[in-house]
């Protein structure tokens, strides 16, 4: 991040050029050790890293497809109903537009409005980009996709539906057993636990977001970002955001605490007091859709969310304090520079077991 004199005379360059001053031929690099050729950054570039894949699960075709077609099948579920795109819709940000999501028993589509017996505890997290997470959920007890996917199932207040069981229920199914063979061919039976996990994770490896303006911007796309969406960017590490939400993945394996609420977060997981009430840093890109924020949904808008971090980040001296223009013009960076829809999962029509495909409600347009 850039601070101090430096960031104020670079910042001060962007702001000139977003009025009517003359364009000026922008540095090689900006923090980027001269290996950095595109417009300015206030930070150190980072190229884009790649999918994190275990040996002993590399994807194919025919893995994707079959957990695709799982992701958004209600067969998981004890109640026929519920799917895991239920909690994780990509018209709702791979989220589900609630401050705590509604699991199995729920009634209505997914979205606000959506209600039932069965909450969960915490706000559902994007899926954008979990492929290069080593610690998964809120509060990073996950290792790895393959342990994550079946996390879901084996709560009571999501899907409700024992791993084994759920297995034995996907055999019943003709073209289900003609998937996982497909998928995992040479086992005898490949129809199990294991491989459900597999084929989940195989699929939620595709949820990758690399193509932002921010994206085309840094890879040399100067008119990709507005002079506004720059001037914001560079208000974001003015501010300190960028200290937890590091570029490029705007995200960092990182646990911060927040005041107040009972749920222990990253403690329950560590023991360790300095973690009580600390949750994972989310990534920010495609955060746009992905309101409400924080791990309880207690915030609303993204410019609210921006205002409430900002705050906390001058406080512990990571950032200075932003005005409230300014807080718009970084909630306008993350907004419209780090939006990619371009690889949103397809969603089918039918699935395997002929149950109903979990539907969405409306969309407020943007």
């Amino acid at each position: 991040m850039i601070r101090s004199r430096t960031a104020a005379l670079v910042l001060a360059a962007v702001v000139a050029a977003c009025g009517d001053a003359a364009e000026t031929e922008p540095p090689a690099a900006v923090g980027g050790g001269g290996a950095y050729a595109g417009p300015p950054i206030p930070w150190a570039y980072e190229p884009f890293p790649a999918p994190l894949e275990p040996a002993d699960n590399p994807s194919t075709p025919e893995k994707i497809e079959l957990g695709n077609l799982l992701f958004y099948d209600p067969v998981l579920s004890r109640d026929d109903a519920t799917a895991c795109a239920t909690c994780h819709s990509e018209i709702w940000g791979m989220s589900d537009g609630l401050p705590v999501s509604v699991g199995v028993d729920g009634e209505g589509p997914t979205g606000p409005g959506r209600d039932g017996p069965n909450k969960t505890t915490r706000n559902a997290q994007t899926l954008w980009n979990v492929p290069f997470r080593t610690e998964l959920f809120l509060d990073g007890r996950s290792p790895s996709l393959e342990h994550q996917a079946l996390e879901p199932l084996l709560a009571e207040r999501e899907l409700a539906l024992a791993p084994d069981a759920a297995a034995a229920k996907l055999a019943t199914f003709p073209a289900y057993v003609t998937l996982f063979q497909q998928a995992f061919p040479g086992q005898a039976q490949p129809v199990t636990a294991d491989n459900l996990a597999r084929a989940l994770s195989a699929f939620q490896r595709t949820l990758v977001s690399d193509r932002a303006p921010y994206d085309q911007y840094v890879a040399g796309d100067e008119g990709a970002m507005r002079p506004d969406w720059v001037k914001g960017m560079f208000l974001f590490a003015e501010g300190g955001c960028a200290g937890c939400h590091v570029p490029p993945l705007f995200e960092a394996n990182r646990y911060v605490s927040r005041i107040g609420g009972a749920d222990p977060g990253r403690a329950a997981v560590t023991s360790a007091p300095a973690d009580q009430g600390a949750f994972r840093v989310p990534t920010l890109r495609n955060a746009r859709d992905t309101e409400p924020y924080f791990h309880d949904g207690s915030v609303i808008s993204l410019e609210e969310a921006v205002q409430v971090e900002a705050e906390i980040s001058a406080a512990r001296g990571e950032g200075r304090a932003l005005t409230a223009e300014e807080v718009a013009l970084v909630a306008k960076f993350i907004n419209k520079g780090l939006t990619d829809r371009t690889r949103d999962p397809r969603r089918p029509k039918v699935v395997p077991s002929g149950l109903q495909v979990p539907v969405d409600g409306f969309r407020i347009p943007r």
